[in-house]
């Protein structure tokens, strides 16, 4: 079974986060959510509250097929002035993992030096205005540069999580959760 992690940092974007963490699951993806802190209780940008399974720290020494990360604010900021958050997705990637980001998380990705050269998408505003060097920023839904993938918001949160599960799982167990989503 794929192992994903899903750091949860305070001010994150619930619809994204459950989302995505929803998706996965029933396409049979073993999600870990890790808070930044002690505290595994997030209160979201909106206030909704959700409990992080574990600390980031106590699952530092694992590895993980793909490390996925929610936007929203503060959450976005959260995420990118932790360096265990930066190591973690650069060693991803090294290891021929996916990183992986939605809404304002992919600027965590610019300051891991993972968007250098490659093709993202954010929420408007974010890695646009401020790309890293050599990126091409492309107004999609959902980008996938080989073991990066980004995504725009919240809006477009089930389309990454269905990109996510044909990368783990296959095109026909993304078919197959479509199908039972009523969106196919």
């Amino acid at each position: 079974m794929a192992k994903v992690l899903m750091p949860l940092a305070q001010g994150c974007e619930e619809l994204e986060a459950v989302t995505i963490i929803d998706l996965l699951v029933r396409a049979g993806v073993d999600v870990i959510t890790a808070s930044l802190d002690d505290n595994k209780v997030i209160t979201c940008s909106r206030g909704v509250q959700l409990v992080a399974q574990v600390t980031l720290e106590s699952i530092l020494n694992e590895s993980f097929a793909m490390v996925i990360l929610p936007g929203g604010q503060p959450g976005s900021d959260n995420l990118e002035q932790d360096q265990r958050v930066l190591s973690l997705l650069r060693t991803t990637v090294e290891a021929d993992g996916i990183a992986a980001a939605i809404c304002a998380a992919p600027k965590v990705l610019v300051t891991a030096g993972l968007l250098d050269g490659r093709q993202a998408t954010s929420y408007r505003g974010v890695i646009d205005v401020q790309p890293a060097q050599g990126m091409s920023y492309i107004n999609q839904a959902v980008v996938d540069d080989g073991n990066v993938i980004t995504s725009r918001g919240p809006g477009t949160a089930m389309d990454f999580a269905l990109t996510l599960i044909e990368r783990l799982k296959g095109k026909t167990v993304r078919l197959n959760v479509e199908q039972d989503l009523q969106r196919v």
